[in-house]
């Protein structure tokens, strides 16, 4: 059985932004469409009701589009201890208030016990000084702890590993 990948938001808005001329951006963009194309397929995707929420969001054309890429993969089902989970980590003032859907992303992915969260989300949720505060949060809670991840960690782009095979 492969691994599973929880599809969090800002995936999603990367494959469908507009191309962007700031090379962060552009390399991010790059990054999540070689995932998306070439390495998912190794995995099983799962999202949740809180992504396709956060994805129905703004620009209606775009929305649309960014629900077309999550029309396949399966919603992970909503239990009360997510809220519970995600409550935790903010009582704890890990993330700031208005980021509460980014601890429901962690909580949901916890409590289903997803190997890898995948976001673009580097202020709230894949955060070097964030990520040891939530871990400890899950680990208090004695809840799975997901890799919480870009796609740049996911992308199998070393054309060394191919010399070696």
């Amino acid at each position: 059985m492969p691994p599973t990948v929880y599809v969090e938001t800002s995936i999603v808005s990367y494959l469908r932004q507009r191309p962007n001329t700031h090379v962060v951006m552009a390399a991010r963009q790059l990054l999540t469409h070689q995932w998306w194309f070439q390495e998912r397929g190794k995995y099983d995707l799962v999202t949740s009701q809180f992504v396709l929420e956060e994805a129905s969001d703004g620009d209606a054309l775009l929305a649309t589009e960014r629900l077309q890429w999550l029309k396949d993969i399966p919603l992970l089902p909503l239990d009360p201890a997510i809220g519970t989970i995600s409550r935790e980590i903010m009582t704890r003032a890990i993330l700031p208030q208005k980021a509460v859907v980014d601890s429901l992303h962690i909580a949901i992915a916890a409590y289903h016990q997803i190997q890898f969260l995948l976001t673009w989300n580097c202020k709230h949720i894949a955060n070097a000084r964030i990520l040891p505060r939530i871990h400890g949060v899950l680990h208090d809670l004695g809840m799975f702890i997901p890799i919480i991840c870009t796609p740049e960690e996911m992308v199998d782009d070393d054309p060394d590993d191919n010399e070696k095979s």
